[in-house]
């Protein structure tokens, strides 16, 4: 090849490489990543993503595509599974920036995985929106990370505010996962919380347990021997489907207080039941939702069979926030400065009505919101009780 014909491929490669849009039979399109948990001990969390991003883009597709400025483009999701593994979660994220050139990332949901995916992110000034992850460090110091739920700092202590008041008690023992920070941070805040409120030693029992582990009798029988009057479980759907049944083997009968990370459709089936009666902190209730939650909640189900959960409902915000962001910033068709404008609206972003709730984000990337509380009923359905206000 001639010098100067390779001077000429050399500069359409340059070009293309900045493009934040591509062509698809004759139509721009746009290119949104997902760092998901499609795979591990919890893929309903990843699954709840994936299922409301489809339902979004066949929506806008069918349509012809989402109007920015006058133009017309086509959505382009592509999803990368992270298996609920932290290095999986930085190597998605990797590939999402550097090699699939989206414009921006939602997910990962799990804190674990958030905290480092956001690291990358927000070092390689490319706009990420976790639907689920309530820790802190997720958004901390991070300018292009976003999420779409509350903070654990604002629901341990309102969870603490309604346990103490629904159940009447003063003892409380908690279980978590040492090998999650979402878990364990919320048991920390949890325990601080409940000491505040209830008097120093009133947390009887702080049991751990790792990510594995199958068995908790010899957490659980400790819990029992406390005196404790409530169990506090801040830890995923799949490890409370196994610990409440073998509490209530080992004599466990006060009342059992859960946190968000409940919210999974599998939760029910998996612990045959075991759950119903008990109450959780979340981000909203799908029975007796109304308006657009509800329109959402009925063409969900109607497509995968299920009521969507918790992350299914922050995804579906998730992924309309950045859609927003982008109608409101505009294309150039220079990846970093679109990235960049992505990054400015969200931020930008106020009283957005998302079916979770309204939002305005804060300068630390959080949105400010309710919490919910929950009853698992007899039905299995999650029950709207109360709101949580900051």
């Amino acid at each position: 090849m001639k010098r100067s014909g390779m001077l000429a491929a050399m500069l359409v490669l340059a070009f293309a490489s900045v493009l934040s849009v591509a062509c698809s039979g004759g139509k721009k399109t746009i290119k949104i990543g997902f760092d998901i948990e499609l795979t591990g001990d919890s893929p309903k969390v990843g699954e709840g993503t994936k299922f409301s991003a489809e339902l979004i883009k066949k929506a806008i597709n069918s349509a012809g595509g989402l109007d920015v400025k006058g133009q017309k483009y086509l959505l382009d999701f592509v999803y990368v599974d992270n298996e609920l593994k932290p290095e999986s979660a930085v190597q998605a994220a990797f590939k999402l920036i550097e090699q699939d050139k989206v414009l921006a990332i939602v997910g990962p949901n799990s804190s674990k995985n958030a905290i480092p995916a956001g690291q990358v992110a927000n070092d390689s000034k490319t706009p990420l929106i976790s639907p689920w992850s309530t820790n802190p460090a997720t958004t901390k110091d991070r300018p292009y990370v976003f999420r779409a739920c509350f903070l654990d700092p604002f629901q341990a202590p309102v969870a603490v505010t309604f346990a103490s008041g629904q159940f009447g008690v003063k003892k409380a023992a908690i279980m978590y996962n040492l090998e999650d920070d979402y878990s364990k941070t919320l048991a920390g805040l949890f325990r601080d919380s409940w000491e505040k409120t209830n008097g120093a030693g009133s947390v009887v029992a702080f049991e751990s347990f790792g990510q594995k582990d199958q068995d908790f009798s010899v957490q659980l029988t400790k819990v029992i021997a406390s005196g404790a009057q409530l169990l506090y479980l801040p830890c995923y759907y799949n490890h409370v489907a196994l610990i409440v049944p073998q509490a209530k083997d080992l004599g466990w009968k006060g009342p059992v207080m859960g946190s968000d990370s409940w919210g999974s459709a599998d939760l029910v089936k998996l612990s045959n039941g075991g759950v119903k009666g008990y109450y959780f902190t979340t981000h909203y209730a799908a029975a007796g939702a109304k308006g657009e939650t509800k329109d959402f909640i009925d063409k969900y189900k109607t497509a995968y069979g299920y009521v969507p959960d918790d992350v299914g409902a922050l995804s579906f915000d998730a992924i309309n926030i950045v859609l927003k962001a982008i109608q409101d910033a505009g294309l150039t068709g220079d990846l970093a400065k679109d990235r960049e404008g992505i990054k400015n609206a969200i931020a930008s972003l106020k009283d957005y009505a998302g079916i979770t709730g309204n939002m305005t984000f804060t300068p630390e990337g959080d949105p400010i919101k309710d919490a919910v509380v929950v009853r698992i009923n007899d039905a299995g359905e999650f029950e709207f009780v109360t709101t949580l206000k900051p």
